[in-house]
């Protein structure tokens, strides 16, 4: 039996240094949102207890909404049926599954393993965060509702309903380039550095009921700054090649996953001052 694959890694090839010029023409098509996002007022809101635990209230939703991008990622690089088939790409099989493994099964500070999102859920509650609301919007999904129903269900606020519409348009858009950049300058690029803004308002208050959310934090600086970007932007160089429409779509969806942060951050930053 002959199996026919489609590879495009194997079909584009980049050199390093043009590589190279090509993420740093993103990076410079996107400067302005991140420095936005970076220099929000947000950040200085989080210094009180409660603001802290409103913005995890909305934040935890972005927290799961990253996991489906990560497995539409996975679905696209992987063979996740059976019979397994072998896929295109080794390339981008690797780089998924080494990110899935740190987000999905990573050590919980206890001796343990669990998600990231577990994780930022068990922080919530230790600090007193109301996780009602993500119980009662997962408990409608693990029931067989639709993302709008499940929405209803669970009386989600709408700047959190339309973060997550963003993230599920491109994972229905099926676009890979765009998902793959969503997901590198949405997420994996940025937020090492939105962490790291976070981390330093509240270390400085709150004590020992907010260690576990400092070691989520920490660890997705680590991971993300050390391991998880650098692969997520050879993944977008990888998939891009020489395409100058590829380029194109992979540039107009960071500046999309960017704006989509930016409204939410802003809304949060309503809610926490309301």
């Amino acid at each position: 039996m002959v199996i026919s694959i489609h590879n495009p890694f194997n079909r584009l090839e980049i050199a390093e240094s043009q590589m190279i010029d090509r993420l740093d023409k993103l990076h410079s098509a996107v400067h302005s949102l991140r420095q936005g996002l970076l220099t929000h007022p947000i950040y200085v809101d989080l210094r009180g207890p409660q603001a802290l635990r409103t913005f995890m209230e909305y934040h935890v939703f972005a927290v799961w909404d990253f996991m489906s991008l990560l497995k539409s990622l996975q679905g696209q690089f992987c063979c996740l049926t059976v019979p397994w088939i072998p896929k295109a790409s080794s390339l981008g099989s690797r780089f998924i599954n080494e990110i899935v493994i740190g987000e999905e099964t990573d050590e919980d500070g206890a001796g343990g393993h669990c998600s990231h999102f577990e994780l930022y859920h068990r922080a919530m509650t230790k600090f007193g965060a109301d996780t009602s609301r993500i119980d009662r919007f997962l408990t409608a999904l693990q029931n067989g509702a639709e993302l709008t129903s499940a929405f209803q269900m669970a009386e989600v606020p709408e700047p959190i309903q339309q973060f997550v519409r963003h993230t599920f348009d491109v994972i229905e858009r099926g676009d890979l380039c765009r998902t793959a950049s969503t997901f590198t300058f949405g997420r994996e690029d940025l937020l090492p550095e939105v962490f790291e803004r976070i981390v330093a308002e509240i270390s400085q208050a709150n004590g020992a009921a907010l260690e576990l959310f400092e070691f989520y934090l920490r660890r997705h600086i680590e991971l993300d700054a050390g391991e998880h970007g650098p692969m997520a932007s050879k993944l977008i160089a990888a998939l891009c090649g020489t395409d100058e429409a590829k380029w194109r779509a992979t540039e107009e969806a960071a500046v999309s996953a960017l704006r989509s942060r930016l409204a939410f951050w802003n809304s949060i930053h309503l809610a926490i001052k309301c």
